[in-house]
């Protein structure tokens, strides 16, 4: 292989040309015949005995080139990313340019290279540490959750509908007096106030009574999923089949002793409010953690290209619908997409902003990897990985043999410059003053403005 030319054609982009002379493109054209013809069947030849030159005769001198080329590109592309000093974020673009078995093959690739990073601070950033004071009426919200999860549901035939209730609804829908698709259901159970239909459906049960049929008049949102209802008024038709509702038991403690491990609800409660306060503790350092990370990014500079971005939206995308089978049972992408009215580019388009901040974060940590030179020793990556084989009942050279193990090691890498940034923070509750005085100043400007308009 000739390295031909190397051009940076943008920022993180480079476009290189090289070339096989004439003996080694030959000599790949016979691997790939080699390799290919077990399964060419000419007639007079047993299958797979056919000799190259008549298979070429017959096929064509260039049927073996573009297995040749392929044959060859890999080991040739790893070299020449290893001689530019680069590391690719995307798979190479490559382009047959010319090939000939007397002049052999050039060809022309395109290479997204990962972007050059600075990070402008990483150690001492300052942020506010906000810890929620616990109050009685946090504790009596669980002790409402455990009422509701031990609620019993009871039929209801002496009064119309209420918000709350749980009614059970025969409803078919119509647009301009026409069933649209989607629009109809029957035995349907339904939470009055739930919000699960479009506004105003659920409102408009309220008043009636178990065997009323009645019309109920509604717009779908401008912004509804399917564009074929989206600002459109439609009509319901309901029969309403059944009303329920929930009866909670007292809060005594008889009730104590069936829902935790103590004998009175004072102490029932008392360990409440102390576990409310550990996650209080909790969620005040992850708030502190989040605004350092964001701080972090805000002082991290590159010019991220765009496939980085798409590639963490696919991971993102991949990680929901796996949370949706775990959850759901057999609950695909694509049926909850069509159950919320959204499509995939609305719904990539909701992660966009997060895959930006945390490709860019990831770029940020490992450039504090290679400042601060962090490593991980064969005995590390050794430990994590035989607990990460026990998992799966897997020996440690399985495991080695299973994954990239460079990468893993860089994410080992990456999570000690993650406690790096952690340690070296550092809590400072007068920003949260500062902020305040921000925005009571911009507020008063706000307001002048307006004034003198």
């Amino acid at each position: 292989m000739n390295l031909v030319s190397e051009v940076k054609t943008d920022i993180n982009m480079r476009e290189v040309t090289f070339s096989f002379d004439a003996e080694e493109f030959e000599k790949a054209c016979d691997q790939a015949y080699q390799h290919a013809k077990k399964n060419i069947t000419i007639k007079g030849f047993r299958k797979g005995k056919a000799p190259r030159k008549l298979v070429e005769r017959t096929y064509g001198e260039d049927v073996f080139y573009e297995d040749a080329v392929n044959q060859l590109l890999p080991e040739t592309l790893d070299k020449i990313v290893s001689d530019l000093g680069v590391t690719l974020v995307d798979r190479p673009s490559v382009e047959l340019v010319s090939c000939s078995k007397e002049e052999g093959a050039v060809c022309k690739a395109v290479l997204i290279t990962k972007p050059e990073v600075t990070v402008s601070e990483y150690k001492g950033i300052r942020a506010p540490m906000v810890i929620k004071e616990v109050t009685d009426e946090d504790v009596n919200q669980q002790v409402e959750m455990f009422r509701q999860r031990q609620a019993r549901q009871i039929d209801v035939d002496d009064r119309p509908a209420q918000l709350g209730d749980e009614v059970k609804i025969n409803f078919e829908g119509f647009i301009d007096d026409v069933a649209f698709e989607g629009g109809k259901g029957e035995d349907y159970q339904l939470r009055l106030g739930s919000g699960q239909f479009i506004p105003g459906f659920e409102d408009q049960i309220v008043g009636h009574e178990i065997g009323e049929k009645f019309d109920i008049n509604v717009t779908f949102p401008e912004n509804y999923g399917d564009e074929r209802y989206a600002a459109k008024p439609a009509v319901f038709k309901i029969e309403l089949l059944a009303i329920s509702t929930q009866e909670l038991p007292e809060v005594d403690d008889e009730f104590a002793k069936d829902v935790s491990t103590f004998d009175t609800v004072e102490e029932w409660k008392a360990d409440i409010r102390e576990k409310l306060t550990e996650r209080a503790k909790q969620a005040g350092q992850n708030g502190f953690e989040n605004i350092v990370f964001d701080k972090l990014i805000a002082n991290t500079d590159a010019v991220v290209p765009n496939v980085m971005n798409e590639r963490r939206i696919d991971q993102m995308m991949h990680e929901f619908e796996h949370q949706l089978r775990h959850q759901y049972g057999d609950l695909s992408l694509e049926e909850y997409l069509q159950f919320t009215g959204m499509t995939v580019q609305q719904m990539r388009d909701t992660y966009e902003e997060d895959a930006k901040k945390q490709v860019l974060l990831r770029l940020a940590l490992e450039k504090i990897v290679e400042i601060e030179q962090i490593t991980v020793s064969d005995e590390e990556l050794d430990e994590a990985l035989t607990d990460l084989g026990a998992q799966y009942q897997m020996p440690l050279e399985a495991v080695k043999a299973r994954i990239p193990v460079a990468d893993y090691r860089m994410d080992m890498c990456v999570n000690k410059a993650v406690e790096l940034v952690k340690n070296n923070a550092v809590v400072d509750n007068s920003l949260l003053e500062e902020e305040t005085a921000a925005d009571e100043t911009a507020e008063a400007e706000t307001t002048e403005t307006a004034t003198e308009e």
